[in-house]
């Protein structure tokens, strides 16, 4: 490879990894003059990518969105992540995408060194993925998007949502984050008519539509903490909290971050968060991490926990 043509892919690569670059910090990094780099710019522009100039205070180089797509320059690194993505995405939880996944794995494979094929085959051999077999809770992709570009941009987005109950509203929001489980896709957001923060299933809204305005980012609560407080007790009309005498380490591998909010309570002591509908029925699933433990609210858990215990203790008899 000749040093021009190995200076133009290292020009790619730093374009590609930051949304502006100065033409003297180019320069620097490429170690070259301004004039080498105006040249490589040209060069990739005649190579079918979109690389706009622009001048005065924080302008530069930076690579645009053109007609078609052209290759991207990835790292080693970049490669494997890449490839292990597409293989999880075939499988995933965003309607359509499995094919297109498959088709971009294919391309991604043919021309990856055999090295990090085996990385990316080692991989896929050591996970399992649980599916939960629910083609309801597909995700469309143009919502992804939408909501993936509107979050980025600070634009406002308007939506219909469908409750569990079944109705519909209609929301006006500021998206800030999107959340994955794996299973289902949330999005925290404030509510403008409600004047309140939301997370919202991504499957349960329609007509996704970025407004074109933008607005100025509130002081936001933390996504996954919020999300993972949401969907572990705020559904349910019984919130229990137990403290358990192990760590939250030790507790937290009977528990998935999709089912229960877990808090240390000093190095040896940890309180779960969660919630259902049925007390009694949470009694079996709070006996899961096998180490003592405490219900401290609510009394109906409480009462549960007892009159289950004693139900076991006859049978023992």
């Amino acid at each position: 490879m000749s040093e021009t043509t190995s200076r133009v892919l290292q020009l790619l690569g730093l374009l590609q990894s930051r949304r502006v670059w100065s033409g003297d910090d180019l320069a620097d990094r490429l170690g070259v003059t301004g004039r080498s780099v105006r040249r490589d710019v040209e060069r990739l522009r005649d190579l079918g990518y979109p690389v706009h100039a622009s001048k005065g205070h924080g302008g530069g180089y930076q690579l645009g969105a053109g007609a078609a797509l052209p290759p991207l320059l990835l790292d080693p690194e970049e490669a494997v992540a890449m490839a292990v993505c597409l293989r999880v995405a075939a499988g995933g939880s965003v309607a359509g995408v499995g094919e297109s996944a498959l088709r971009a794995l294919s391309k991604l494979d043919q021309v990856m060194p055999s090295r990090l094929r085996a990385q990316v085959a080692a991989i896929h051999d050591a996970t399992t993925t649980l599916t939960s077999g629910q083609s309801d809770e597909l995700v469309e992709p143009d919502v992804l998007m939408t909501l993936a570009r509107a979050t980025r941009d600070h634009e406002h987005v308007s939506a219909g949502y469908v409750d569990r109950s079944g109705n519909t509203t209609d929301r006006r929001l500021e998206p800030y984050q999107l959340v994955t489980t794996g299973r289902r896709w949330y999005l925290l957001c404030f509510d403008r008519d409600r004047d309140d923060w939301r997370s919202l299933r991504l499957d349960r809204m329609t007509d996704v539509m970025a407004r074109g305005t933008t607005f100025t980012p509130r002081e936001a609560p933390d996504a996954a903490s919020y999300v993972r407080r949401a969907i572990t007790a705020s559904p349910y009309r019984y919130v229990a909290r137990v403290r358990y005498q192990a760590s939250k380490e030790a507790v937290a591998q009977s528990f998935s971050s999709a089912s229960a909010e877990i808090d240390a309570d000093g190095p040896e002591a940890c309180i779960v968060t969660a919630g259902a509908d049925d007390p009694e029925g949470m009694v079996p699933w709070l006996a899961l991490p096998g180490v003592e433990f405490e219900v401290l609210e609510p009394p109906e858990v409480i009462a549960a926990v007892r009159d289950v215990a004693e139900r076991f203790l006859r049978a023992a008899r």
